[in-house]
């Protein structure tokens, strides 16, 4: 079962935030991200978080509040949509702010059950989180296309079928990810730890 969480940050282009919203996917805000999911025009099932960044008159009968301070909002939101039963998790609302804002929301990723396939939307890029229960990551990325992958812990990788091509190596997180290409046929990624792979929004389907 697949939901969208709307933060409070920048959204993508209109053409992304359709893409994401098409097939009716439940949207559920991050606080403040409920009313830009609001002013978008989007129909928001409940508001998620520690609910100080919106007006609760606003929302009555339509707030769950996690009150707990030790993790972000999105974070808080990812593991509640689990518990809910949903396995798959698309993120807007991440752009723009400033660099902790986009830090913490990577962060979330590796603080994230492993049961559930997550993606973050960020303006023409995708993060997609790849780790041992979600599998190797299968795509056709068109030659000469940059992709990048950082591991956001110690761990083994290995990506096949790019220009640069790793076996079980052991990466942190570092630069030797960054700006990999395709070669036109299949890339597979996976790794024994959490990883975020960027695609471009053109190089990428769910």
């Amino acid at each position: 079962m697949r939901g969208v969480l709307w933060c409070n940050g920048g959204s993508p282009p209109g053409s992304v935030v359709e893409a994401v919203l098409r097939g009716g996917a439940p949207i559920f805000g991050v606080d403040g991200g409920a009313d830009k999911a609001r002013e978008y025009g989007a129909n928001v099932e409940s508001v998620l978080g520690d609910l100080d960044s919106v007006d609760r008159s606003e929302w009555e009968g339509r707030m769950h509040e996690l009150p707990e301070q030790s993790s972000s909002d999105l974070t808080k939101s990812i593991e509640h949509l689990v518990g809910l039963g949903f396995d798959e998790i698309d993120v807007l609302g991440i752009g723009g702010g400033s660099p902790d804002h986009l830090l913490g929301a990577w962060a979330s990723l590796a603080e994230a059950p492993p049961n559930c396939v997550l993606r973050l939307h960020h303006g023409n890029r995708v993060s997609h989180r790849v780790s041992p229960d979600s599998g190797e990551l299968v795509r056709i990325v068109p030659a000469g296309q940059e992709f990048s992958v950082f591991a956001l812990e110690a761990c083994d990788v290995s990506i096949s079928g790019a220009k640069w091509q790793v076996d079980r190596e052991e990466m942190g997180l570092s630069t030797r990810g960054l700006h990999n290409q395709g070669t036109g046929e299949e890339v597979r990624i996976s790794a024994d730890g959490v990883l975020v792979v960027i695609f471009p929004v053109d190089g990428y389907s769910g």
